[in-house]
């Protein structure tokens, strides 16, 4: 918008480089022209305003298919005021001469007669397209037909406004029907990863299949060295074991050679010693078979005496008792009895017992 200051009962107005500004006065246009700087009047100014750069209004309006199937159309259209002068003599461009503002919207009717001019060819060219067709080819023509029209409507060429360029960006369907005609494509893409899932997940096992294959041999191979490395150990200690029996063999068939020698010596030292000791003993055992002897001999004839004294003896004894009183014997056994009976007591004599022994005494 224009730029108004005010100075005292006068306005300065100063433009832009992309407004067209008209200063009129008494029906007269004083100056008009883009970038321009001056000083007017407010009672009696009538300024204009329009903008000459690329201006974008975008179209968002709804359509239906050859087979009743709602779309939405979203398309841009780019403009311009190529002629300002016609555009401030057809459209209210006028300004406040105390504010600078618009009185009324002029870009506001601009916006709607390039809409209204804009979608009737988009609906009539849909209105013969089936949905699919205007979903993946209509973009296209629609298009061109918009582009076509805009600029071939004597509206915009005597309104003054060029329209630089007509694009559609998008035709959507109503959401859920756009869902249901993504289902396909959204299945198919759907199958297509899953088979490079399926490929990814077999190439995956093929991989893990040559990992475990290969950590197998390594393990097979591992295995086989740790065999020979244990065959090896085994043959090591063997070879140990059969050099250290070796050295054994020979200290203890020193250690017995020495054993022998010495036993030898031993046993020729007690054989000597033990031929002494027999001869020792043997005389010593015929000494004392002698002195046996001689004590046997001297015994049995003290013995073979003594047997004849007390034999001698028992005949007198015999010889003294022959002729006594058997009552007397008794007597004489009784003392004799009672010399190694051993002491007593107390004594109970019976009157039997006195009886026997008086009658055997008379």
């Amino acid at each position: 918008m224009a730029d108004v200051t005010r100075r005292l009962h006068l306005r300065h107005l100063r433009g832009a480089p992309t407004s067209w500004v008209s200063h009129t006065v008494g029906g007269k246009t004083k100056r008009a022209g883009t970038g321009l700087s001056f000083w007017y009047r407010p009672l009696t100014a009538v300024l204009s305003e329009v903008p000459v750069d690329d201006r974008e209004l975008p179209l968002l309006f709804h359509a239906r298919t050859e087979d009743f199937a709602d779309v939405t159309v979203q398309a841009t259209v780019t403009y311009r005021f190529s002629e300002p002068a016609a555009a401030a003599g057809r459209l209210d461009f006028s300004i406040d001469p105390y504010r600078g503002r618009w009185k009324g919207q002029p870009l506001d009717q601009v916006a709607t007669l390039l809409a209204e001019l804009a979608q009737q060819p988009a609906l009539d060219l849909l209105a013969r397209l089936p949905l699919a067709e205007a979903l993946t080819t209509g973009i296209a023509p629609v298009r061109q037909s918009v582009a076509d029209a805009l600029a071939a409507d004597p509206r915009l060429t005597e309104t003054g406004v060029t329209v630089v360029s007509a694009r559609v960006v998008a035709i959507r369907p109503e959401p859920d029907l756009e869902r249901a005609l993504q289902t396909p494509t959204r299945e198919q893409v759907q199958q297509e990863a899953d088979r490079a899932t399926y490929a990814r997940r077999a190439n995956a096992v093929q991989q893990e299949r040559a990992i475990a294959e290969n950590e197998l041999q390594s393990k097979i191979e591992l295995a086989r060295r740790e065999q020979q490395l244990v065959e090896q150990r085994g043959a090591n200690t063997r070879r140990g074991a059969e050099l250290d029996a070796d050295a054994q063999l020979v200290t203890a068939r020193g250690e017995t050679e020495r054993q022998l020698v010495a036993a030898r010596g031993e046993a020729e030292r007690q054989e000597v010693a033990a031929t002494a000791a027999a001869d020792r003993a043997r005389l010593m055992a015929a000494a004392e078979a002698d002195a046996d002897r001689v004590r046997d001999e001297a015994r049995a004839a003290g013995a073979r005496a003594v047997g004849l004294a007390e034999a001698e003896a028992e005949t007198a004894r015999l010889a003294a008792y022959r002729d006594v009183d058997p009552a007397v014997l008794q007597a004489l056994a009784l003392k004799e009895l009672a010399g190694h009976v051993p002491d007593i007591n107390e004594l109970t004599v019976t009157p039997d017992i006195l009886a026997k022994l008086v009658g055997r005494l008379g």
